[in-house]
């Protein structure tokens, strides 16, 4: 069977009420590697594929990749540069078509290599973003990832043969956890403004399940909002994450966690879910792992049912995203320029970010009742709650923000 659009894939599955869920690993062996995608395409899900790569992949150290190779060295993900391409299309081979796609994940900076090698795979669907893949992960500048993922867009672009090639923002998720969402919902959308901006007509804008079920709610609302306001003749929908920050110790927290998720993924109108393990917090994933993944989180998805949909517009999470979104976009007609000097003025600031093209001056807090809020608002172009919300953060304070979802769902509770 010929392959579907990664977005025509998921737009399908929506539209009959099915949650698509996908997991997040990559082996560099080849035999290993197919045997993730052939089981994870047999769990009983709804389920699309991932090839993750390895750390050399993704800074573009292609030498350290081939040697790791030629010597047997397993590899932290699949090395989509350095395996022969009849090997990669072995891996896929009788598994890449209508009723599974596969997304590659990197993690880059600068992405240009593995755009081309994935197109010549005949994949069509990556992931990551010029802000979302540099300043958590690196000291790449922010000007040469704005440069490279440019580029990157224009050549995914360019090899479209009738279809859509699908690129997904990671926005949502910056440094997993602690962000304020109204941040993450901006910095999402924004980023997939720059993919359209630069040809692609398919996007997914995501956003990481944080420390409050409702405030989780108005935020998936709000993105969705925004994205309908700014990208009304774009293919798009909303991909959520499974909690990213410290994960729970016990296997009936970690499951459960997973399985609260699901549910606000159906609940909030998400059309496909990445998944965690109960493997998380102690060792790295199997497949066995990432199927059970798969399967428990779709059967919780088959327990709820979309929520009515709230007016997203009066929500503090909406209010705060628009502005920020709005502002940067004023900066300039040029969408990367408008991002630099967002930055560089400190209009946009991830908390707890190290990175030198982040300002560094925002913080965020866990208030009592659970929610993120800004402890410090930096120059953000913020006002009212925001503001009134500030507060110190001490070391003790951040240290127990850390851990607040992974002892709540410890202790056998939710946050």
């Amino acid at each position: 069977m010929t392959p579907v659009p990664f977005g025509d894939f998921v737009a399908r599955a929506q539209t009959r009420g099915t949650l698509v869920v996908q997991p997040r690993m990559g082996f560099s062996d080849p035999a290993r590697m197919r045997e993730g995608l052939l089981r994870t395409r047999a769990a009983d899900a709804v389920t699309a594929g991932t090839l993750t790569l390895d750390s050399y992949t993704r800074v573009g150290d292609l030498a350290a990749a081939r040697r790791a190779v030629a010597e047997g060295v397993a590899l932290n993900g699949y090395p989509i540069c350095t395996h022969p391409l009849r090997t990669s299309r072995a891996v896929l081979e009788g598994l890449h078509d209508s009723a599974f796609p596969v997304q590659v994940r990197h993690g880059s900076a600068q992405p240009e290599h593995i755009f081309s090698a994935l197109l010549a795979l005949g994949l069509d669907a990556s992931e990551g973003g010029p802000v979302s893949y540099c300043l958590p992960y690196g000291r790449t500048r922010l000007r040469d990832a704005v440069s490279s993922w440019r580029a990157g867009c224009e050549l995914l672009a360019s090899h479209g043969d009738g279809a859509a090639p699908h690129l997904e923002s990671f926005g949502g998720c910056l440094l997993g956890q602690l962000c304020p969402p109204a941040l993450l919902v901006a910095v999402s959308v924004l980023e997939g403004l720059f993919f359209v901006r630069h040809g692609l007509r398919s996007v997914s804008l995501s956003y990481a399940q944080q420390t409050h079920p409702r405030q989780d709610h108005e935020a998936v609302a709000a993105l969705r909002r925004l994205a309908g306001e700014l990208l009304p003749d774009v293919d798009w929908h909303v991909v959520l994450y499974a909690y990213m920050g410290v994960y729970p110790l016990s296997r009936g927290g970690a499951l459960t966690l997973l399985e609260a998720a699901a549910r606000l993924a159906v609940e909030s109108g998400a059309a496909r879910l990445i998944v965690k393990t109960a493997a998380e917090a102690h060792r790295i994933p199997t497949v066995s792992d990432n199927v059970e993944a798969l399967e428990t989180a779709a059967r919780a998805a088959a327990t709820a049912t979309r929520r009515p949909e709230r007016d997203a517009g009066g929500s503090e999470v909406y209010a705060e995203a628009r502005t920020l979104v709005h502002t940067v976009l004023g900066l300039d007609d040029d969408i990367g320029r408008a991002l630099l000097t967002a930055f560089r003025r400190g209009l946009l600031d991830v908390p707890y970010c190290l990175h030198p093209d982040n300002p560094g001056r925002a913080r965020s807090f866990i208030d009592r009742d659970g929610r993120l809020r800004w402890a410090d608002t930096g120059a953000l172009p913020l006002s009212g709650a925001a503001v009134s919300a500030a507060r110190k953060v001490t070391s003790a304070d951040l240290l127990a923000a850390l851990s607040h979802v992974q002892r709540a769902y410890d202790s056998g509770g939710t946050p």
